[in-house]
């Protein structure tokens, strides 16, 4: 029987794009116009992708900003492959007895029942983004750190119209802010803006045009540091301006498996990079991917892989300063695991993935006509990240710490100076030696999941990129229940409850947002998210 499915049902809103003198693909179409036009002006990959990133701090900031993190997988012209991770670690106090007694004062509760909060001041690690921007430009760009805020400081200086998914989250995020200044910068008359609506964010811009004229310094020592440690401690956070002082961006090895013949690279702890190779590595050992799309079978063995991958990933991965993390993404470990799984859902949680709204972000993929290929995320976590804006700033502080746990015994609990367990994972795929795509599907805990169906749309069922990111999706939740989107074939939800997953149908929103731009033998090919208001554009 043919396994591939009829693409025509996925209800495509585009086709694939295609160009050759570069493409950016990412989740708000005037971010990824800045992208182009950063090429168009001689720049390669590197400064489009800085150049989008910036605009969507502006164009989406309940997904992104300065105060989060950025990471990037990428290729480059002359063949190499390499990680580069812009993250942030805890505040220098930041201990497990300092934060459970920080969480007893503001709740009244015992210190030893305390929790890490999802949000608020103790959420709170070091932003990375800034000088993860200005280290990548300087290594690896043509343009410089000015020329690539410029787009994003006009946005926020001289507006920009709100696109319809964004003003849907901007909606959904406008109770975080309670404090004058937050809703100042961020609402207008005291409500978020409605689609089509003129936005500016003033205090932003002109935290982006100090950036611009000063660099990364201005960021991390001075006076921002200090607005930015103030804010955080008169909030009752532990986050000061020295800790700002101590932080740099790093390279680092990515970590690969192959997958129906594709080298597939993540990026090592502490992301959740190893989820995904894991994931992929028991679904190929299952033969997942052989079944009939429609078939039960198919989407019953992926979601038993990635199970096993979330219950090793969100027990081990951590800092690996810290403690050492096994070799998840191993065939060896995969045969393992796989031989675990059999014909009825087995559960395997152990603390598990957040439940669905834990997180957006954003994700951009560039490709440029000289051979340059790059993933790029960057985030603030949650909506709004921590909902702590620095007052005067406009900078929305990430809530990454809350990825942190109190229980001292556990391999990911808070540290000083300790990188959380992260759930930023860019990806990148080798299909031959001239053929490299970076990908990625965004949205805290589905990004694993997200990368290893689009993954088998494209290597398994042969899908064009378009149709791999259109196709509808499932979602292991934290409560051991299996979401799907309505858009499945008629008949598979009852026969994957007869195999013990407890399904559950969501919207749309809640299955990620991904992007794909792919170089192969001199043509660039890209995809955008239908599930976002985002565009694949290139020249």
């Amino acid at each position: 029987m043919d396994s591939r499915p009829d693409l025509d049902r996925f209800d495509s809103r585009r086709s694939t794009a295609y160009a050759q003198g570069g493409m950016v693909a990412t989740s708000q179409p005037l971010a990824a116009q800045a992208g182009v036009a950063a090429l168009r002006d001689g720049g390669n990959a590197f400064d489009a992708a800085v150049t989008t990133a910036a605009a969507l701090n502006v164009v989406e900031p309940m997904s992104t900003g300065i105060g989060g993190d950025a990471f990037a997988l990428y290729r480059t012209a002359d063949g190499d492959v390499g990680a580069f991770r812009a993250c942030g670690g805890a505040p220098a106090d930041a201990t497990v007895d300092a934060v459970r007694e920080r969480v007893a004062e503001r709740s009244g509760g015992d210190p030893d029942e305390a929790s890490m909060p999802n949000a608020g001041p103790l959420a709170v690690t070091v932003p990375g983004t800034v000088r993860g921007w200005e280290t990548l430009l300087a290594d690896h760009g043509t343009r410089s750190l000015a020329a690539a805020l410029q787009p994003a400081i006009d946005y926020a200086t001289e507006g920009f119209p709100v696109s319809e998914v964004i003003a849907d989250m901007w909606t959904a995020a406008e109770a975080l802010f309670t404090e004058a200044d937050a809703r100042e910068e961020y609402l207008i008359d005291g409500r978020s803006p409605e689609t089509g609506e003129v936005m500016t964010l003033p205090d932003l811009g002109s935290t982006l045009s100090t950036v611009a004229t000063e660099g990364a310094d201005a960021f991390y020592e001075g006076a921002i540091a200090d607005r930015i440690g103030a804010a955080v401690r008169e909030r009752g956070g532990l986050l000061t301006a020295a800790d700002l002082a101590e932080f740099d961006p790093e390279y680092v090895d990515p970590v690969s498996t192959t997958y129906r013949g594709a080298e597939v690279y993540e990026l090592p702890p502490n992301n959740q990079g190893l989820v995904a190779l894991e994931a992929l590595n028991v679904a190929e050992e299952l033969d997942a991917g052989a079944y009939d799309y429609d078939a039960a079978e198919r989407v019953h063995y992926f979601v038993e892989a990635l199970k096993r991958a979330f219950h090793d990933g969100h027990h081990y991965i951590t800092d690996p300063e810290y403690e050492d993390v096994p070799d998840l993404g191993s065939k060896a470990h995969a045969a393992e695991r796989a031989a675990t799984v059999g014909e009825r859902a087995r559960s395997v949680s152990v603390g598990g993935p957040a439940a669905p709204g834990d997180g957006d972000t954003v994700l951009l993929t560039v490709a440029d006509g000289a051979g340059n290929v790059v993933s790029f995320i960057n985030s603030v976590f949650g909506h709004f990240g921590s909902g702590v804006v620095v007052p005067g700033t406009g900078i929305t502080l990430q809530n990454r710490g809350s990825s942190f746990s109190l229980d001292p015994a556990h391999p990911n609990r808070i540290e000083p100076g300790k990188r959380p367990f992260h759930t930023l994972i860019p990806g990148l795929v080798r299909f031959d030696r001239d053929d490299w795509a970076a990908f990625g599907v965004m949205g805290g805990y589905m990004q694993p999941q997200g990368h290893l169906q689009v993954l088998a749309n494209v290597l398994d069922y042969g899908m064009p990129l378009q149709a791999a990111l259109d196709a509808p999706r499932w979602r292991y939740l934290a409560d051991g229940s299996l979401a799907v989107e309505d858009r499945f074939p008629e008949g598979l939800l009852p026969k994957l409850s007869r195999r013990g997953h407890d399904v559950v149908v969501k919207s749309a929103s809640e299955f990620g947002g991904g992007q794909i731009t792919r170089l192969a033998d001199g043509v660039i090919s890209g995809a955008t998210e239908p599930r976002k208001d985002g565009a694949a554009a290139g020249f």
